[in-house]
C-alpha cells in the first residue's frame, strides 16, 4: 500500500498523470482539476495515493491534498460506491464541502457529481452519519472525553453546534476524535460559519 510519491511531474492528462521517481514513471490515475493543484509538468509534486487491486488490474488514484484521499477512502466504505464514483465526487466537490453536505444532509450538492445518482446520494449521507453514532461521536463524545482546552472552547462558545458540528465533518473525513477536537478549538473563532471552521481546521491539519 502507498502512503505518497514525490517526484517529477513528467506528463499532465485529463484524467491522468505520470510522476517519474527513480527512473520509474508512476501512471496516476487523477482528474485535471485536481491534478492542476500540485503543479506545472517539470515541477516536484508530492501526491497521495490510493492503490486499487482487482482480479484483472492494478491501479493507483492520486490526490492532491491528504483530506482529499481520506474523504476518498471513507467513500469506499459507503455500500454501492467503488473507486471511479468516490475519485469523481472528490474531484468535483471540495472535502470541506462535502463534510457539510454529510452532517446537513444535503442530497442536491452530491447528486450534482457526475455518476452519482439520487439513492447513492442518500447512502453516503445515511451511511456515514451511522458510522459517527456507532463510534460515540458528537456533542456527547467532546463533553465527556474532550481536553480541557477543548471542553474551554466549547463551554465559551455562543453557538456550540458548530463546533461539534465542525468535529463531526472532520470525523467523516477520517481524522481521528482527539486530532478533530484539538484542531477545531485551536481555530475556532465566534464569527465563523461552519464550512469557514471546516475550511481552517483543514488548512490547520495540513501543516503537519
Amino acid at each position: 500500500m502507498y502512503a505518497y510519491i514525490k517526484g517529477e511531474l513528467v506528463k499532465c492528462e485529463e484524467e491522468y498523470i505520470v510522476v517519474e521517481n527513480n527512473g520509474i514513471g508512476y501512471l496516476i490515475n487523477i482528474p485535471f482539476n485536481l491534478s492542476v493543484k500540485l503543479g506545472s509538468v517539470g515541477s516536484d509534486v508530492k501526491v497521495y495515493l490510493y492503490q486499487n487491486v482487482r482480479e484483472d488490474e492494478i491501479s493507483l488514484f492520486g490526490f492532491a491534498t491528504e483530506a482529499e484521499k481520506n474523504i476518498f477512502e471513507m467513500l469506499l466504505t459507503v455500500s454501492g460506491i467503488g473507486p471511479k464514483v468516490a475519485h469523481s465526487i472528490c474531484s468535483q466537490i471540495e472535502p470541506d464541502k462535502l463534510a457539510v453536505a454529510v452532517i446537513n444532509s444535503d442530497i442536491n450538492l452530491l447528486t450534482k457529481v457526475k455518476g452519482l445518482g439520487k439513492k447513492g446520494a442518500e447512502r453516503i449521507v445515511v451511511e456515514l452519519k451511522d458510522k459517527l453514532k456507532k463510534q460515540g461521536r458528537g456533542s456527547a463524545a467532546v463533553s465527556s472525553s474532550g481536553s480541557g482546552a477543548v471542553l474551554s472552547v466549547i463551554n465559551a462558545a455562543s453557538d456550540t453546534s458548530i463546533i461539534n458540528d465542525a468535529i463531526d465533518a472532520l470525523v467523516v473525513l477520517g481524522y481521528k476524535q482527539n486530532t478533530a477536537e484539538e484542531t477545531v478549538a485551536q481555530v475556532y473563532n465566534s464569527d465563523m460559519t461552519l464550512e469557514r471552521l471546516i475550511t481552517a481546521s483543514l488548512k490547520s491539519l495540513s501543516k503537519f
